[in-house]
């Protein structure tokens, strides 16, 4: 080489060594997964049931059961995609179809009593549940309809019903002849499910972060070792005492206070959750160590509140937690038991407390 091309292959390498020193500056960008849209091929009878023996195209449509509307939506069968989804929703959303409205009245209805009018919530036909208040149904399902298919509107009715504002006291003489209470003669203590459980928590500690939107925070830690492994971690700080709604899930890195009171996974449907009482649950509201912190902060909170007053704290701390003040003998029990080890304890005795975990 002369000596004109050394140094312009000397340059050259110091510009590769600069190329790459830039390049490392450059912050990694996100990753994305990304599908390929296209337009789905039409849809054939199988022959048996067999993939490899399609039969004859079949053509865009919904359900012969309900026969107030066409069940054939007029579309070939190669007709895009969007006019199928399109044709589906206004099917759906016709006001002559009684089984979209029904089924959403139907789980809003369990949200508030914890069984539905059908107890199947994923089967609303013949092979599910008999509806216990047939004529009710349809009257919710019509008002939802005639609201404007305003949620907002529905739990307004609900709520303001008599079924709704019924007593939870109990009656021997109601549970003889209707135990599992079918027929609203009360209002059944439910327990609150695992969010609502940990957002109660947060609230009456006075630490609950209710900022909105945003990404998720992230309750565990990452360990890669040929694939990424999920660890629970109870962090703390303001972005980890958000409400739960806003938790990052993981299935293989789950909370444990909230798997114990039945938090279901988000990737399996769950139209009903189950509500069994466990021993675990007793253990995780012992000794899990947010609610032992929730306890603390709690009993903070309940000081500051009434300048240091210990018996007054106490009564803060009641009606922080149960809405009430305590009785007189809660009240002394309580005030032992502050004096001689905490107020800590009191309010973590609270957070345990029956009263405390079920609505009423």
């Amino acid at each position: 080489l002369t000596a004109e091309e050394k140094l312009r292959r000397e340059e050259w390498l110091r510009q590769i060594d600069r190329d790459r020193v830039s390049l490392k500056a450059i912050p990694a960008l996100p990753v994305s997964y990304a599908g390929v849209r296209k337009q789905p091929e039409p849809t054939h009878l199988l022959k048996r049931g067999d993939v490899k023996t399609p039969g004859d195209p079949m053509r865009p449509g919904a359900l012969s059961a309900i026969t107030e509307l066409k069940s054939d939506f007029g579309l070939a069968a190669d007709a895009p995609e969007a006019e199928r989804r399109l044709k589906l929703a206004d099917w759906m959303a016709d006001p002559r179809n009684p089984l979209t409205a029904r089924v959403m009245a139907n789980r809003i209805w369990q949200h508030h009593f914890g069984l539905g009018i059908v107890a199947t919530p994923n089967d609303l036909g013949a092979s599910g549940a008999t509806p216990s208040h047939p004529e009710l149904l349809d009257w919710l399902a019509n008002r939802l309809v005639e609201d404007g298919w305003s949620i907002k509107s529905l739990h307004r009715w609900i709520v303001r019903s008599a079924a709704y504002r019924q007593a939870s006291a109990f009656d021997a003489a109601a549970v003889r002849l209707d135990a599992d209470n079918q027929w609203l003669w009360r209002f059944s203590p439910r327990r609150l499910e695992a969010e609502a459980l940990r957002d109660a928590m947060l609230a009456v500690s006075g630490r609950i972060n209710r900022q909105q939107d945003g990404p998720s925070f992230r309750p565990f830690e990452t360990k890669s070792f040929n694939a990424t492994f999920y660890l629970p971690a109870d962090k703390i700080g303001p972005e980890f005492n958000r409400r739960t709604i806003y938790r990052m899930n993981v299935n293989s890195g789950k909370d444990p206070l909230l798997e114990a009171f039945d938090c279901p996974d988000p990737a399996p449907k769950t139209p009903k959750r189950g509500v069994p009482p466990t021993p675990l649950q007793a253990l995780s509201l012992m000794n899990n160590s947010f609610v032992q912190r929730q306890a603390g902060h709690l009993a903070e909170r309940a000081l500051k509140e009434t300048d240091a007053n210990l018996a007054a704290a106490i009564g803060r701390a009641y009606r922080l937690a149960f809405g009430r003040q305590p009785s007189r003998d809660e009240n002394a029990r309580a005030l032992a038991v502050a004096t001689e080890t905490g107020l800590s304890n009191v309010c973590w005795a609270l957070l345990n407390a029956t009263e405390f975990l079920y609505v009423r």
